[in-house]
């Protein structure tokens, strides 16, 4: 018989109803039963396309004698950690807080009330390196509850210390061009040469941190900054952690040199790492960084695109019980698909009998060239690619979770939009607006965003990193078509970030609505981890209204944040890459162009390409004339020159002479964004 989670819509959740565990989903019933039957609750918290996440729900949570034992013993609740970023940053902070390290699945037991005292990760079936079976764990943790009180009642109370409200570590003071330089000196300092990206395995891609040292080569000129940004991508995108053959970015790999992934592929990292590549092509011209940002949107239009225009969460890590089956080659497999060609794709992928991964090649294009002495026809890579995702196909393919998350759809809008203008794309123009509609129409209720959308369901009050990033998705979707209601639509979700997240009395932003349900401590997480924190998307996005709008309030706010951070900043960088980007942006300025004319016109479009091929960090567009640019201070005063569209390139809204000929306007914009010292 299913348990309580098959009224649930989260693929994660629905994946274990039919286990003999009694699960609840998080919620009053389960927190009820927990008060009333006097017992612990068991929280497991993981994700769909989380390998260990299947391991343990496989050992443990499909045995029956293991669930006899949880459902005599303990209210289970099973969360997936992707709905609810609001309870896996609560208890993962107790996890850490008990362990010194967290992950998933995570594996924390609560009181009735919902307060910690004791957890970890994943726990084997039976005890081994090092580790306790989870069924010995369940016995120790119920006796403990049951005939030693007291002990949990003092581990509850060490535990809670960790929720109580920090005071900021600055005083809200301005951040100067100090704090970015030492902030840069940090992460430098951690930048692994041999391979590129930062420190050893297992390797994350940290693309937030990467798009700021770009910045800083734009406004300082410093080479080894475009080299760090550049090696590392060259790396990636020639590594295992990049899909050689269907496009897009795997999560991490367990090596140091991007070879061996862990295999799940993330909406949220091939955003972050789409959008680098646009701003990489930008800076480099590099032909290969573009390709690898156009396949990469490419496999999200194919693979991750929902009918109505949302963007799908994941692919799993594995396939038929296996991580990495759906990816990996043998030799024979690549002769048997290529023919003539496998020569040419054994040599240019670095695929050997012996394989990189358990007897079977992961591919790569570690190796540019031929071996010495290797003589090889000239081959299409795209044909020998397409040939080699047709007969992929074939497989059985990975799981996908299908629930439509609202900040991840926002950063990949911002990425498809972007990527739009740049490379003057159709298909990711028609993806970003499809997408842009989507969101607003199913995801967006009088200026409130929800955060997951499932089977024609939306559920849940959406975060702080919800209304940002779809805020921030729908300004890339202004700046690419100039719709004013775009922007309409981006103030209306920032001013929700100020009326439901802010709080006077801390100077802060909470990743919860005030009016949220209740839990044991109102969170609020200010690093970047794997994704963006609601308050640097936040704060970035009141420095572009304000630039945009001239909003004095929304400045300030943005300002007293980034001052209240500045020393955790300088101190930890790669913990704060995307926020580094804010305060690049309230340190040195936007670059402000501003087109006046109308968008449909071709001299219009002409203007706008010379502004696309250019990497200029902060930039801040608008464009148009009459009503759509009406309360858009930098456009007033702006107009057409002789009837003909003018750019108006500006920093703090002093502009250069108004340029109505493309080639004027890249002399302009050639330096616009650059800061010497």
């Amino acid at each position: 018989m299913p348990n309580h989670l098959a009224r649930e819509t989260s693929p994660y959740l629905l994946q274990h109803a039919g286990n003999p565990v009694d699960w609840y989903a998080w919620g009053p019933d389960a927190l009820a039963k927990a008060r009333t039957d006097d017992m612990p609750i068991l929280l497991s918290i993981g994700y769909a396309a989380c390998h260990w996440c299947h391991v343990m729900a496989h050992e443990s949570f499909e045995d029956p004698a293991t669930a006899r034992l949880m459902n005599e013993r303990f209210v289970n609740v099973k969360v997936d950690r992707e709905e609810r970023p609001d309870l896996d940053a609560i208890y993962m902070q107790a996890v850490q807080a008990m362990t010194g390290q967290g992950g998933w699945p995570m594996t924390v037991f609560l009181t009735p009330s919902g307060e910690p005292f004791y957890g970890g990760t994943y726990f084997p079936p039976d005890d081994r390196h090092g580790l306790p079976s989870f069924r010995r764990v369940l016995l120790s943790v119920s006796d403990a509850w049951r005939s030693k009180r007291d002990d949990v009642s003092r581990a509850v109370a060490s535990l809670l210390e960790i929720y109580a409200p920090k005071p900021a570590t600055g005083d809200g003071a301005p951040i100067s061009a100090g704090t970015l330089e030492a902030a840069y000196r940090d992460i430098a300092r951690r930048f692994e040469p041999l391979a590129g990206g930062f420190g050893r395995a297992p390797k994350f891609p940290q693309a937030m941190t990467l798009d700021f040292v770009l910045r800083r080569w734009a406004r300082t000129g410093d080479q080894r900054a475009l080299h760090i940004v550049s090696h590392s991508f060259r790396s990636m995108m020639r590594g295992g952690i990049y899909d050689q053959v269907g496009g897009g970015f795997h999560r991490y790999t367990v090596d140091a040199h991007w070879v061996v992934p862990h295999f799940e592929k993330m909406l949220y990292d091939n955003a972050l790492l789409a959008r680098l590549g646009v701003h990489l092509w930008q800076a480099t011209g590099d032909d290969d960084v573009r390709q690898a940002a156009e396949e990469t949107l490419g496999w999200v239009i194919r693979e991750m695109t929902d009918a109505g225009g949302g963007w799908y969460s994941s692919l799993d890590a594995d396939s038929e019980g296996e991580e990495g089956k759906f990816y990996v080659w043998t030799l024979d497999e690549l002769r048997r698909e290529l023919g003539d060609d496998s020569a040419w794709a054994i040599q240019h992928f670095g695929a050997t009998a012996g394989g990189n991964f358990e007897g079977k090649n992961i591919l790569t294009r570690a190796r540019a060239e031929p071996a010495a002495g290797t003589v090889l026809p000239a081959v299409d890579r795209a044909r020998v690619v397409r040939v080699l995702y047709e007969g992929r196909a074939k497989r059985v393919w990975p799981g996908r979770d299908e629930k439509i998350l609202a900040s991840w759809n926002g950063l990949m809008l911002r990425a498809m939009s972007e990527a739009a203008l740049v490379f003057h794309s159709v298909p990711f123009r028609e993806a970003a607006l499809a997408n842009g509609a989507f969101l607003w129409r199913e995801m967006v209720r009088d200026g409130r965003a929800s955060r997951t959308h499932t089977r024609g369901e939306t559920r849940i009050s959406g975060f702080l990193e919800d209304h940002a990033a779809l805020a921030l998705g729908f300004l890339s979707l202004y700046a690419l078509t100039f719709d004013r209601m775009w922007f309409d639509r981006a103030r209306a979700l920032a001013d929700t970030c100020t009326s439901c997240f802010w709080s006077d009395t801390f100077g802060a932003f909470y990743d919860t609505a005030a009016d949220h349900e209740a839990l044991i401590t109102r969170p609020r997480d200010v690093t970047d981890n794997a994704t963006p924190a609601g308050t640097s998307l936040t704060v970035e996005l009141l420095l572009i209204i304000a630039e945009l709008t001239g909003d004095a309030e929304a400045r300030r706010r943005a300002d007293h944040v980034l001052g209240t951070l500045g020393g955790p900043m300088q101190q930890y960088g790669t913990m704060f890459g995307h926020l580094l980007g804010a305060a690049d942006l309230a340190v040195n300025g936007a670059v402000e162009v501003a087109i006046a004319g109308d968008p449909a016109t071709s001299d219009f479009a002409a203007l706008l390409r010379v502004v696309a091929s250019c990497y200029l960090p902060s930039l801040v567009i608008a464009g148009g004339m009459g009503d759509a640019v009406r309360g858009l201070v930098l456009m007033d005063g702006r107009e057409p020159v002789d009837a003909t569209a003018t750019a108006y390139v500006c920093r703090h809204y002093a502009c250069e002479l108004p340029a109505t000929d493309p080639i004027a306007l890249a002399a302009q914009l050639a330096n616009a964004s650059q800061v010497r010292a």
